[in-house]
């Protein structure tokens, strides 16, 4: 087993416990933001003055992939890889993520609607002839489902063909887990990442997810 992975999983932890220490609001998925302060007024039984975050009105649908591209570029960087974008959009891939070692074209897609379920996002280019990304365009395909705040990095390899991915976070639908090894794998993308297995890696995250809850229960 390649030693930098694993100290990038501690690394992880240790992003996470500091979130922990920040405050509440300031975590909140910017989608759901308004929603919270809402509830929060409501639970606390206090008349407090709201002040919308829709300041020009509701996010249309590039807005909103947008506001995912930030939160990418937010949590790749503070995990310590370099982010940088592409001049235009004349590319496929959103960033090129540098993990010290190779740099990664990513292609970001933000998922901001359930249904039941299942969360769906495109994999695809082009207006009429849809195309699906191949790996001469694009090294990963990173999914955000906003209204969890979850984050799935997913080599091209795994995706090609397919113009569409289905996510259900949840486990409900048998057999729907395909994705579930690379839930949160932003180990993938550091060096030496791209040699590890997917069975390597769930027991990777699950020794990381054991140990961020031993810290959260100090």
């Amino acid at each position: 087993m390649s030693y930098l992975p694993l100290q990038f999983a501690i690394l992880d932890i240790e992003t996470k416990s500091r979130e922990k220490q920040a405050r509440p609001e300031i975590r909140f998925a910017p989608f759901l933001l308004e929603s919270k302060l809402k509830k929060a007024a409501k639970k606390s039984g206090k008349k407090q003055k709201l002040v919308s975050t829709m300041v020009r009105g509701p996010l249309n649908y590039k807005a909103k992939g947008e506001l995912g591209e930030l939160a990418f570029a937010h949590k790749a960087a503070s995990l310590g890889f370099g982010v940088a974008k592409p001049h235009g959009d004349n590319e496929r891939y959103d960033f090129i993520v540098d993990s010290g070692e190779r740099l990664w074209r990513v292609q970001v897609k933000t998922i901001c609607q359930v249904h039941g379920h299942l969360y769906q996002t495109s994999v695809s280019h082009g207006h009429e002839d849809r195309k699906p990304y191949n790996s001469r365009e694009i090294d990963f395909v990173a999914a955000y489902l906003a209204p969890l705040g979850i984050w799935y990095l997913i080599p091209v390899r795994c995706v090609e063909g397919s113009t569409a991915l289905c996510f259900y976070p949840s486990g409900c639908r048998q057999g729907a887990g395909r994705f579930e090894p690379y839930r949160e794998a932003w180990d993938l993308m550091a060096p030496g990442g791209d040699l590890m297995q997917p069975g390597i890696l769930r027991r990777i995250r699950a020794v990381a997810n054991k140990r961020t809850t031993q810290l959260r229960a100090r």
